[in-house]
């Protein structure tokens, strides 16, 4: 990067690969710099089915968000999904050596690591660790076990598991795209930074992201992510039922949904006619909207009850009192909210991701299908930080020179270091965290 705190995210979906360039500003709002948004070839419901095709939006979608941003991307920040992940719940245990001693980051992270190294299935991995509560010699309920102390420390993990080779294959499109890889993070999680509140993690909310090929759930209470899911149906298959039903290409089908599509048939008369152009040497055929509204209400209702399916396995049913938070580019579908909240009861609305934009930013950057993108950057804005509070030197007070010095000195001190290099650092510390998954060479 040519900016210190610049942080780059890549949504790789089914229907659109995404680039976003943002950095906070001095409010705390996230600035967009720069996006680059491209139709996604090689994709198929989360999972790269395609490498050079792959390869080549993600290029072009990297090269239309360096030329707006102002920005030579190098690092950046991957989203993973499909319906290859899944979630546990696990706890860990350490006893420290040194028990008057005050509870360290490096005794958290020690901990936290130790989760990497349970037994998975063949061909799974751990995509990454997230500590909910943590224990100090038995007493629970702690959040925050830094500077206490005690001689056992034990915590609750949620624990994302996928694929080795699905990780591996987005790795490899990145790096055949000419990039590293700095954090790869759950879709999910990244979209439930950028459209929920702590209010809502605080009183238990579910985030429903319904994207191209797949729909990812995150389930919150007491402030701490508790299930995570990823339900193989999304937008794309919506558009093939409007297809077989209305004997339609795809394209006029994708059509029709963004722009007359209704998650609610009564919603629509009968006598609500579009016509669309035939084939070739064929007149334009007309379609109904009240059909066109049935078809999508059938396949939404499935999605629903698999979300709510999640939603009681999870254990929380009766603890979400924030209800549920629809984004991605199916929470776009009109009627879709008042769909969801019929089927299941919870409070509905919709996610955009405004609130934590600078208020100068990109209007369109407000839209529900680029939450997970800009949820990559706030992530990777925060992880980030994180890393660079642990290797931040201490203070150390230098004593006042003289003000009159000998002109050798002045010429041997050395100059102020150019904090634009400071972004080159933290890529290598992240990296050295996952490169464990890609042992194998992915070249």
């Amino acid at each position: 990067m040519k900016n210190s705190g610049i942080i780059v995210g890549l949504d790789i979906g089914t229907t659109k690969i995404a680039v976003i360039v943002g950095q906070k500003n001095e409010f705390g709002k996230i600035e967009i710099l720069g996006y680059g948004k491209v139709p996604s070839i090689g994709v198929r419901r989360g999972l790269v089915a395609n490498i050079d095709n792959t390869v080549q939006s993600i290029k072009e979608a990297i090269a239309e968000a360096a030329a707006k941003s102002k920005v030579d991307i190098k690092y950046i920040n991957v989203g993973i999904a499909g319906q290859h992940i899944k979630s546990l719940q696990h706890r860990g245990s350490m006893i420290r050596e040194n028990s008057e001693a005050e509870i360290s980051q490096e005794d958290i992270d020690k901990l936290c690591n130790s989760m990497y190294n349970l037994n998975m299935n063949p061909g799974e991995e751990i995509l990454d660790v997230i500590p909910q509560e943590f224990s100090i010699d038995g007493e629970h309920g702690i959040l925050t076990p830094k500077g206490m102390i005690g001689s056992s420390l034990e915590a609750n993990f949620h624990i994302i598991i996928g694929q080795t080779a699905a990780a591996k294959n987005i790795y490899k499109c990145v790096r055949k795209a000419g990039l590293e890889v700095v954090e790869l993070i759950l879709e999910p999680i990244a979209s439930a930074e950028a459209v929920l509140s702590e209010e809502e993690k605080e009183a238990g909310v579910v985030l429903v992201d319904i994207g191209g090929g797949t729909s990812d759930i995150a389930i919150f209470h007491a402030g701490i992510i508790r299930h995570t899911a990823v339900i193989p149906l999304g937008g794309e298959i919506i558009t093939e039922d409007i297809k077989e039903g209305c004997s339609i290409i795809k394209k006029h089908a994708e059509e029709l949904k963004l722009k007359f599509g209704s998650a609610l048939a009564r919603e629509n008369r009968e006598e609500e006619i579009v016509a669309i152009p035939g084939l070739r040497g064929r007149p334009p055929k007309e379609i109904s909207l009240r059909n066109l509204a049935s078809i999508i209400q059938a396949r939404m209702e499935e999605i629903i009850e698999h979300v709510y399916y999640e939603i009681r396995n999870s254990g929380y049913e009766k603890k979400l009192f924030g209800g549920i938070v629809l984004t991605g580019g199916g929470a776009q579908l009109k009627h879709v909210g008042q769909l969801t909240e019929f089927l299941t009861g919870m409070d509905t609305r919709i996610g955009y991701p405004n609130e934590h934009l600078a208020s100068d930013g990109l209007p369109e950057m407000g839209s529900p299908m680029y939450a997970t993108g800009i949820g990559l950057v706030i992530e990777g804005i925060d992880r980030y930080q994180r890393e660079m509070d642990k290797i931040k030197p201490p203070e150390i007070t230098e004593p006042e020179e003289p003000e009159v010095e000998s002109k050798k000195k002045k010429t041997s001190e050395k100059k102020p270091k150019d904090p634009s290099r400071s972004s080159k650092r933290f890529p290598d510390i992240f990296l050295d965290k996952i490169r464990h998954i890609f042992e194998d060479d992915v070249e």
